[in-house]
Order: structure tokens, then sequence, then C-alpha cells
């Protein structure tokens, strides 16, 4: 299994799940809905999405790429 893709495919379906909250959350806004657990919707995806995304920011300076000159 290679964990650099299936990470990399984590960070793509994380990244979707937090524009959609985004997208939640200024709907409700415009509709003006008083409900405060939908502004931390966003949150719930954003603290992994955060995480795989230094993870893959940090790959290729440690993974130790192959480097012929």
């Amino acid at each position: 299994m290679n964990w650099n893709r299936t990470i990399r495919q984590w960070h793509r379906f994380l990244s979707m799940a937090f524009t959609l909250a985004v997208i939640t959350n200024i709907g409700a806004m415009i509709m003006q809905v008083d409900a405060m657990w939908i502004g931390f919707l966003a949150l719930v995806p954003l603290i992994p999405l955060l995480v795989t995304g230094i993870y893959l920011f940090l790959l290729p300076y440690v993974g130790g790429r192959n480097r012929s000159a």
C-alpha cells in the first residue's frame, strides 16, 4: 500500500468536505439562521486537512528524493 497516495487522496476528499462546509456556512449566514454549530462545521475537516497538508508539503524535503545530478 502506498501511504503517500492514500494521504493525498484523503487530502482531496477533506478539501471537498471543507468546501461544502464553507458553502453551507455562507448559505446559513445569508438566510440568517442562528445556529452556532453551522459555523463550527468547517472546523471538522479543516483540522485533518491541515495535518495532511503539512505532511504533503514536507514530503519532498524529508522523503529522501533521488537527486541525481
